[in-house]
Order: C-alpha cells, then structure tokens, then sequence
C-alpha cells in the first residue's frame, strides 16, 4: 500500500511532476482498497488530505503548518528561512497551485467513490437493540452478523465524548471478545445473557446486534460503519 504522508506536498522535491506521479500511486491503490470493498483507514485518510490541500488554497499561510514540527532551535530557524524564502518565491507558489490545482479534483473523485461504498455497506446494515436497553448505555456489546451466518462476532464497546475546537463529539472504542454462534436454540437474547453471566461488571449490559446483508471485509468495512451508526443510535436513545 502506497502511502501518502500528510506533509506530502512540501516534503522533498516540488515538481509538478514529481508530485503527479506520488499521488497517482497513492490513489491507484486507494482505488484497489475500495474494489476489495476496504473503506478505512482510505476513505477518512482521502478526506483528511483534501481538507489539507483546501487550507492551503485558501490560505498560503498553512504551508508552514505541514512542515515537520519535531526539529532542533537552528533547524527552525532554517525552516522559517526556508519558508519565508518559499512565500515569496512566485515560481515556486505558482508549481504548488498547480499540484494542488491538479490533487483537488482526483482527491475529491476518489472521496466520491469511497463514500458510493460506504453508502452501499449501510444500506445492506440493520442495527437494533438485543431486549431491552438500560438507562446506562455508554458500554456494552456489539454483536455482528454478516450474510445470515452462524458466526457472531461479539465486540465490547465504550462511547467517549471528545472535545475540539469547542465542538463536542462522539467515539465508540471497540474491542474484540471472541466468536459465538446462533441458532434457533441459540437466540441473541442467550448470547446477551451469557455476556451478563460471563461479565459481571455488566448485569444488565446495553447490547446491539448489527446484521449485513451482505458480507464485507470486518475490520476495514463493516466494524467502521457498524461504529457510526452506534454513535448514531446511542444519541438518539440518549436525546
């Protein structure tokens, strides 16, 4: 997997083609990852890279953000030097304005693509609470069906709230516990109930089951998507 690091634009050489050529790798393999239906880290990473370049469009200032930040006192000063010496230089700004002229567009398609897939993964996902939900919700379990299998797979979640730029928002950490199975002897409600037994820091535990109709890679597709829409549930429950 071609990565593409955040600083790319000012790291090294600025050639126009130099560049062309390290993002079209980059987006080529981006393009393979969301044919084997692999939607993250790609898609958050292609949307991150845009952002970037859309602050340095609009404001040339950023530049000096992408630069590397660990660097001794004389390294900074160089670097202000360098930078200083780079805003200034109107043939070196006009190359970046058309890397960047150049990135925007492809970056954008490849969002497009990516979110196509994401779209398609949650339209084939049902989520729905297993029995009743408790009054406590921040943590519990998350169990994962893909295409009518035998196989669950079962995940402990904990929602946090971050905070950023005084905005709020947010995050459910998973971790995996172990497979289980159902059949018509086995329901969800017993995979719950022995959670409960099995956990007992958790007697009654808020427990989720999400099923895809469809199967997709796990870490990369279906956990990602399955995150959001627990988030998504979680604040309508708590709202």
């Amino acid at each position: 997997m071609t990565d593409l690091k955040h600083d790319w634009l000012t790291e090294g050489m600025i050639d126009y083609e130099y560049k062309k050529y390290i993002l079209l790798a980059y987006l080529k393999d981006i393009r393979e990852r969301f044919d084997l239906a692999e939607l993250y880290p790609f898609l958050s990473d292609l949307i991150l890279h845009y952002k970037n370049l859309q602050k340095v469009k609009d404001n040339k200032e950023v530049i000096y953000e992408s630069f590397p930040k660990s660097i001794s006192k004389a390294d900074f000063k160089k670097l202000s030097f360098t930078y200083k010496r780079m805003v200034k230089d109107d043939e070196l700004m006009e190359e970046l304005e058309s890397i960047i002229s150049f990135a925007l567009p492809r970056l954008e398609e490849a969002i497009g693509l990516g979110k196509e897939l994401f779209d398609l993964v949650e339209e084939n996902m049902e989520m729905d609470s297993v029995g009743v939900t408790p009054l406590y919700n921040q943590e519990g379990y998350v169990l994962i069906n893909q295409d009518s299998r035998r196989e669950v797979k079962v995940y402990r979640y904990q929602m946090s709230v971050l905070e950023q730029s005084n905005e709020r928002y947010r995050a459910i950490n998973t971790t995996y516990l172990y497979d289980d199975f159902k059949d018509i002897s086995r329901p969800y409600e017993k995979i719950k109930l022995d959670l409960a037994k099995r956990y007992w820091e958790l007697p009654n535990p808020a427990t989720f089951l999400v099923i895809s109709k469809i199967k997709f890679p796990l870490p990369q597709t279906i956990l990602p998507v399955a995150k959001r829409l627990l988030v998504r549930k979680l604040t309508e429950i708590s709202s």
